[in-house]
C-alpha cells in the first residue's frame, strides 16, 4: 500500500529578495503561528526547521521571551532542528567552513534536544562531490538536496555509466573515496505538497497530478511531500488537508511525518536497482544555463572578502592560537565561534553567491568586518604569547628580534615585510609634538638583519616612520608614545610548515651582496633560474618553463565581453565578440629590481562599451527571460586602464600578478586567459576537501555556450610531460576552453534575476577594483610542488616583535612535524571546549599516500570529522585515496 508522507516546513532564506530584517519579521511571525499550531492541533506532528539552527537565534533575538516554548516542542519533537548552523552554498565557502557549519550547528542542537540526522541541501547550487564522506564521518547516512542530478524517470532509458542522472527520487551518492550515502532528490522539487487543498474538488484535482508526478521517480511506496516552500508561511490546515486526502483515496494512507520516520521507512524498502550518482552534482546532464554556477563571479568582492577573513580565522588565527596555548588552557574558543558564526552569516547560498538585493550585501560587509576584527585581535594575542615562550637570549642586549611564522599546511617561499619598532619615547618624557620632532630630526644608523647564530640574514631596509602608537597593558592604563619604525623586508626559501624562526635588527653596516638582475630590457624580461618572462609590445606574456623547456605565447590576455544575465547566469549579446587586450600595445614600468625579486608594470587600455543598449533595461523590466533578450552593446565607448604588477621571486618559478582597474562600465564581464597548449580530456581544480577531475568537453545535451565552473585556491591543466597551474585569490570562476584557462575577474550586472525584477545597480561593480592571480609551471614529478605553492598564495607569513628574554621553546621550530606531499592541511586547532589538538587535511590525490605527522615526537590518534576520536593511534604512515583525515593529540 502507498504511503504519502507529509512534511510541513518553509525554505527559509535568511536573506535574497528582501533584506535580512524583512525577512527576519516574516519569520518572527511564521514562528508565532507555530507555537499557537503545537498548542492547538494534537494532530500537527512536526515542522522541519529547514535544517538550520540560526532560525532560533534569529527568532530569539526579537522575542527572547519564548525561549523555554522552543525548547519544549524541540524536546517533545514537534520542532526538527539541525544538523547545520545555515544552509550553506557548499562550493564558494571553504572547505573547513562546510565543517564548521556542521560542527557548531550540531552543538547548537545539544542545547535544544536532537537534530535531525540528514544532509539537508534542499537548495544548494550543486553539491560538492565529497559531501558523502563528510555525512559519513559525522554519522549521518543520507542526504536530500534539490539540484545537481537530472531525474529521468524509471521508463526512461539511462545512458549507460551516466553518473550524473538517475530514473528514481532515490539513489546512492558515491564519494570520491568510495563513500557512499542515500540520496533524495527532490525530483519535483520540495514544494511538491505546498498548499493542499482541503476542499474535495480542489484536494482531488491537487492529488491526482501530484501522485501521478511522485510516482514517475519513486522507487518504493513510500512518497515525500514537502509542504512549503520558499518563505512559505504555515499551512494551518494541513491535518485537515490529510483527512480529505484519506477519504478521497482509501487504497492510499496519508500521514502527517517527518525526516525520520520517512528515512527509517524508505531504508526498510529499498531496492536493488537504484542507480549511483558520483562525485560532484552539479546538473552535468542539463542544457548548461540554469547550474547557477556564474554566481561564482556574482560580486567578486564578495568572494575576495571571504577569502580574507576564511585565511585568516583558518590559516593563521587558529594556527598561532594552538601554538600559543597548547597546554595552558586558554585557548578562546568563545571567541573562535563568534567569529565563525559572523562568517558563516555570510555563507548562505543566497549571499555568498552575491544573488540578493543590494541591501543585503552591504550588511554582509559588515559582518566580514567583524569576524576579521575578532581574527586580527586572536592573531595578534596569540603571536604575543607565543613570543613570551621564545627564547631569545642568544641575541645581542642592543637589539631588536622579531619572529616570523609559517602557519600553512607546506613549505612556504618567499619575501615578507615585518615593521620592527627601533625606538620609543614615551608621553611621560615630555609633549608629544616635541616627542615627535626629537625622533624625526634624530639620524637612524645603519641596520642589518641577524640569525641566532649571529649570522647576517640578507635583508632589505624599505623605509622609516615616525608614528604616534600605544600598547594597551592588561594590568594598567594604556601607555601613549612617538615611536620610530623600520619596514624589513626578508626573503624565505622553504619554511617548514607550522613552524617559526626568530631573527633580530640591529645595527651594522649590512653585507653588499653582488647579484643578477632578475629585470632585464628596461623592464621587458624577469629571468630567474626556473623561468623567463618576457613581456611583448600588446602586453602578453612569452614564458620560458626552464625545468621542462616548455615555452607558453600569449599569456595574460585580458578578454573583455556583453553581460546582459544577472547575478546568476552569465550571458553574451547576441551577436558580440570579445574585445582582447592583446589587440593594443602595452607600457612596461620597472616597480622593483632587488636581490629577492623582480617587479615590473605594464599599463594597458581597452576601449569597450559602457554598458549595454538601452533596450536591456526595458527587457528587464518586462521579465524577458535572458536567453530571449535581444539587447546588444552600446556604441558609447570608455576606456579601462588596465594596471598589472608582475613579480617573479628568486627562488620561485610561480609569476604573481595584481591587476587594479577603475570599472566605469556596466553589463560585461572581464576575464583573464592563459592558453597553456596543453590539449588533455580534464582538468583538476581545487574543490572542497579534493583536487577535482573534470572533464574539458560539455556534455551533448549542454546549449549554454560556456560552461562555467567552480574553484578555490587554483586551476590546472597538465599532461604526462608538464602543466600549468593558475593560484587566484577570492576569483572562484574560471572556464576551460581546449588548451586555454580562463579566469574570469569581475562580472558586472544590473538584476537580480529569478522570479521577478528586482534591480541590483551595486552589481555593477563601479569603481577601484584590485584583483590578485599568479601562475605556476611543473614537470610530471612536481605537480603537487605546485599546487601547495598556489594553496600558500592565499596564506601570508606572520610576524611579531618582542624582547629578549628566556623561554621553553627554541628560537627555530617545527611544532608539528608533517611530512606528506600530497597531504593539505585544512585545520590546525582545539578541539571544541577542550584541549585537545587537532590537525585536519586530506589527499590531494586518489592513490595512497606516505603521511607522518607528530607532535612532540608523538603519533596522534585518529578522528572523525566531529572531531571524536576512532583509533588510538595514527601508526600506518599512509592515507588512502581521496581520504579525509582528522588527527586529535589528547
Amino acid at each position: 500500500m502507498k504511503k504519502v508522507y507529509i512534511v510541513s516546513h518553509s525554505h527559509w532564506d535568511r536573506e535574497w529578495y528582501l533584506p535580512f530584517e524583512q525577512h527576519r519579521m516574516r519569520l518572527v511571525q511564521l514562528i508565532d503561528d507555530l507555537l499557537e499550531l503545537f498548542e492547538t492541533d494534537p494532530d500537527f506532528d512536526s515542522f522541519h526547521l529547514d535544517g538550520q539552527t540560526i532560525i532560533l537565534d534569529d527568532y530569539l533575538e526579537v522575542k527572547p521571551q519564548n525561549e523555554w516554548k522552543l525548547k519544549k516542542y524541540i524536546q517533545e519533537g514537534k520542532l526538527k532542528i539541525g544538523p547545520f548552523y545555515i544552509l550553506q552554498d557548499d562550493f564558494l565557502i571553504s572547505s573547513e567552513a562546510n565543517v564548521r557549519n556542521l560542527l557548531i550547528g550540531l552543538e547548537e542542537c545539544k542545547k535544544w534536544g536532537s537534530p535531525v540526522k540528514l544532509g539537508y541541501f534542499p537548495d544548494t547550487f550543486g553539491n560538492m562531490g565529497q559531501a558523502p564522506q563528510i555525512l559519513k564521518q559525522s554519522g549521518m547516512e543520507v542526504a536530500a538536496f534539490g539540484r545537481g542530478v537530472k531525474p529521468t524517470g524509471f521508463n526512461n532509458i539511462v545512458i549507460k555509466d551516466d553518473h550524473y542522472s538517475s530514473p528514481f527520487s532515490e539513489m546512492w551518492w558515491e564519494g570520491p573515496d568510495q563513500s557512499s550515502v542515500l540520496g533524495i532528490l527532490f525530483a519535483n522539487w520540495y514544494s511538491n505538497g505546498n498548499e493542499i487543498p482541503v476542499d474535495k474538488a480542489g484536494a482531488r484535482l491537487f492529488w491526482d497530478q501530484k501522485i501521478n508526478d511522485a510516482l514517475q521517480y519513486a522507487s518504493t511506496d513510500h512518497l515525500l511531500f514537502m509542504n512549503g516552500c520558499d518563505h512559505q508561511p504555515l499551512q494551518k490546515d494541513i491535518t485537515k488537508a490529510i483527512e480529505v486526502a484519506n477519504e478521497l483515496y482509501p487504497d492510499i494512507t496519508f500521514i502527517h511525518s517527518n525526516f525520520d520516520e520517512y528515512m527509517k521507512a524508505l531504508k526498510q524498502d529499498i531496492p536493488d536497482n537504484l542507480h549511483t550518482v558520483k562525485g560532484e552534482l552539479t546538473s552535468q546532464e542539463t542544457d548548461g544555463w540554469y547550474t547557477l554556477a556564474n554566481t561564482a563571479s556574482s560580486r567578486v568582492y564578495l568572494k575576495q572578502r571571504n577569502t580574507d577573513v576564511s585565511r585568516l580565522l583558518e590559516n593563521i588565527a587558529e594556527p598561532l592560537a594552538t601554538m600559543a596555548y597548547n597546554d595552558k588552557g586558554e585557548y578562546p574558543h568563545e571567541m573562535f565561534q563568534f567569529a565563525w558564526k559572523q562568517l558563516m552569516q555570510n555563507h548562505p547560498h543566497d549571499s555568498i553567491c552575491g544573488c540578493s538585493v543590494d541591501a543585503v550585501h552591504r550588511e554582509m560587509m559588515t559582518r566580514f568586518a567583524k569576524a576579521e576584527e575578532v581574527g586580527k585581535f586572536i592573531q595578534s594575542e596569540a603571536l604575543n604569547k607565543l613570543a613570551e615562550q621564545i627564547d631569545t637570549t642568544h641575541f645581542p642586549d642592543e637589539s631588536h628580534p622579531f619572529i616570523v611564522f609559517n602557519t600553512a599546511g607546506s613549505a612556504k617561499t618567499g619575501t615578507v615585510e615585518i615593521e620592527v619598532e627601533w625606538k620609543r619615547l614615551p608621553f611621560s618624557n615630555g609633549r608629544p609634538d616635541e616627542l615627535y620632532r626629537e625622533l624625526k630630526e634624530e639620524k637612524l644608523p645603519a641596520m642589518k638583519v641577524i640569525d641566532e647564530q649571529g649570522v647576517e640574514i640578507p635583508a632589505r631596509m624599505i623605509h622609516t616612520d615616525i608614528r604616534f602608537d600605544y600598547d594597551l597593558p592588561k594590568d594598567r592604563f594604556r601607555q601613549p608614545f612617538i615611536g620610530a619604525y623600520v619596514l624589513v623586508e626578508l626573503e624565505l626559501d622553504q619554511m617548514s610548515p607550522l613552524s617559526w624562526k626568530t631573527y633580530a635588527l640591529i645595527e651594522g653596516v649590512p653585507q653588499q651582496n653582488k647579484y643578477v638582475s632578475i629585470v632585464q630590457n628596461n623592464g621587458r624580461i624577469l629571468e630567474n633560474e626556473y623561468v623567463k618572462v618576457q613581456i611583448e609590445s600588446n602586453g602578453t606574456l612569452t614564458i620560458l618553463d626552464k625545468s621542462t623547456n616548455s615555452s607558453y605565447t600569449n599569456f595574460l590576455v585580458f578578454e573583455n565581453t556583453g553581460d546582459i544575465g544577472n547575478e546568476y547566469i552569465y550571458k553574451m549579446p547576441k551577436g558580440d565578440e570579445a574585445i582582447l587586450s592583446s589587440a593594443g600595445n602595452a607600457k612596461v614600468e620597472i616597480v622593483s629590481d632587488v636581490v629577492s625579486y623582480g617587479e615590473v608594470l605594464i599599463i594597458q587600455q581597452m576601449v569597450i562599451p559602457e554598458s549595454a543598449d538601452e533596450s536591456l533595461l526595458e527587457e528587464q523590466k518586462g521579465l524577458i527571460e535572458f536567453r530571449e533578450r535581444n539587447a546588444g552593446r552600446s556604441k558609447k565607448l570608455k576606456t579601462l586602464e588596465l594596471k598589472t604588477k608582475i613579480r617573479l621571486e628568486r627562488n620561485s618559478n610561480q609569476l604573481l600578478f595584481e591587476t587594479s582597474f577603475d570599472n566605469q562600465m556596466k553589463d560585461h564581464r572581464l576575464r583573464v586567459l592563459f592558453p597553456t597548449g596543453i590539449h588533455v580530456a580534464e582538468h583538476e581544480a581545487d574543490s572542497i576537501f579534493e583536487v577535482v577531475k573534470r572533464p574539458n568537453q560539455v556534455n551533448t545535451s549542454w546549449e549554454n555556450p560556456t560552461n562555467p565552473q567552480h574553484q578555490h585556491a587554483f586551476v590546472n591543466l597538465n599532461d604526462e610531460l608538464r602543466g600549468v597551474t593558475v593560484a587566484n585569490y577570492g576569483l572562484n570562476e574560471y572556464e576551460i576552453i581546449d588548451d586555454v584557462i580562463a579566469v574570469t575577474l569581475m562580472r558586472a550586472v544590473g538584476e537580480l534575476g529569478d522570479w521577478g525584477y528586482f534591480p541590483t545597480p551595486e552589481a555593477q561593480c563601479l569603481g577601484e577594483q584590485i584583483v590578485k592571480f599568479a601562475v605556476g609551471f611543473h614537470g610530471s614529478m612536481d605537480k603537487l610542488e605546485s599546487y601547495h605553492a598556489a594553496i600558500n598564495f592565499q596564506i601570508p607569513l606572520s610576524s611579531v616583535q618582542t624582547d629578549i628574554h628566556q623561554g621553553d621553546y627554541p628560537a627555530e621550530y617545527e611544532f608539528i612535524q608533517l611530512e606528506g606531499n600530497a597531504f593539505r592541511l585544512t585545520a590546525f586547532k582545539q578541539k571544541e571546549n577542550s584541549n585537545e589538538i587537532v590537525l585536519r587535511g586530506y589527499n590531494l590525490t586518489a592513490e595512497k599516500q606516505p603521511l607522518s605527522v607528530l607532535y612532540k615526537g608523538k603519533c596522534p590518534k585518529r578522528g572523525n570529522l566531529l572531531e571524536e576520536i576512532e583509533k588510538e593511534v595514527f601508526d600506518s604512515k599512509q592515507i588512502t585515496e581521496e581520504e579525509i583525515c582528522t588527527f586529535i593529540w589528547e
